[in-house]
């Protein structure tokens, strides 16, 4: 049962972004994460709601974390689920202006986001399409012609910025310049992330799942611990698919893919690309279909169970 806490009854609204808020708390040093029904995808909120979805992104998570603090492999925010769409958590500062962050400070915000990537896919399949990223980059011999959905050699690791409009990959002098971190305490960052993606690997496998690909992020706690932040392991933030279809070369997607791969049939995607390569106004977008509500509802409750191994 979920132990309601009264220290997230008051506050005010400290960030909304696109499908959570962040509150604060009668105490300074503790914010309250508020996980809404939204759904967004290429960085646009659609205009429709997907029931219980916040409840399960915000169990999903807590449950990772949770797993992760048993095992000691890393520090993490969470204090305590106060409900199930909310979540106590650690404050830690937030310095926007890049390359500003001291290089002596405690308890911030690394404005920096982790990605790890298993199988070509999403976004990552997108870019070698358009010749963005060579076989080479993946780690696959010169030469070689990749199809989607095809395992990496190895994990493959990127990092983009928190703080600009859109997400944006950097290079590793560019994702040391904005953090202002040291090289070796980006480096742990990245092995903590391998080391997240082996125990996220372990457990849900054994449920039949295939983890494709997820993002992290992270603060820097007392001694400039790495403190592993925001929320990972469910639909929003990683890719899944059905282990048993990708055995027969198939692939089923679990995640919000398939929300995303709507409005890239519909070719609201395509617009919305060449909008933002020319400068010119994003086209609004549409809402998503009843059916696609309904199914996408479904996905995240019956995922949810199949992440946690727990009942929705």
């Amino acid at each position: 049962m979920v132990a309601f806490c009264p220290i997230g009854s008051m506050g005010e609204m400290l960030y909304k972004g696109k499908v959570k808020q962040v509150w604060s708390t009668e105490d300074p040093d503790i914010i309250e994460f508020r996980y809404t029904d939204q759904i967004s995808v290429f960085d646009q909120i659609i205009p429709s709601l997907i029931p219980r979805k916040g409840e399960s992104l915000n169990r999903a998570s807590c449950h990772w974390f949770g797993l992760l603090e048993e095992e000691g492999i890393c520090k993490t925010h969470v204090i305590e689920m106060n409900a199930p769409d909310r979540v106590l958590a650690r404050r830690f500062d937030v310095i926007r202006e890049p390359g500003s962050i001291p290089k002596d400070a405690e308890n911030f915000f690394v404005p920096l986001e982790v990605i790890c990537r298993h199988y070509l896919a999403g976004t990552a399949w997108r870019r070698y399409q358009r010749g963005e990223v060579s076989p080479e980059d993946f780690g696959f011999e010169m030469g070689v012609e990749l199809t989607e959905g095809v395992k990496l050699p190895k994990p493959f690791l990127e990092v983009s910025t928190k703080f600009e409009k859109f997400d944006r990959n950097l290079d590793r002098e560019e994702a040391l310049q904005i953090s202002n971190l040291e090289s070796e305490e980006l480096d742990s960052l990245l092995a903590i992330v391998l080391d997240v993606d082996s125990v996220i690997d372990r457990e849900t496998s054994k449920r039949g799942l295939i983890h494709v690909d997820g993002k992290k992020e992270f603060a820097l706690g007392p001694g400039r611990e790495p403190v592993l932040i925001d929320s990972f392991g469910t639909l929003d933030e990683d890719r899944w698919w059905d282990a048993e279809a990708y055995n027969k070369g198939q692939i089923v997607q679990l995640s919000k893919e398939s929300v995303r791969q709507y409005y890239i049939d519909s070719g609201h995607h395509s617009e919305l690309y060449e909008a933002r390569q020319t400068g010119a106004d994003e086209p609004p977008i549409p809402p998503l279909p009843d059916y696609l509500i309904e199914s996408t509802a479904e996905l995240y409750a019956t995922m949810f169970e199949r992440l946690t191994g727990e009942a929705l």
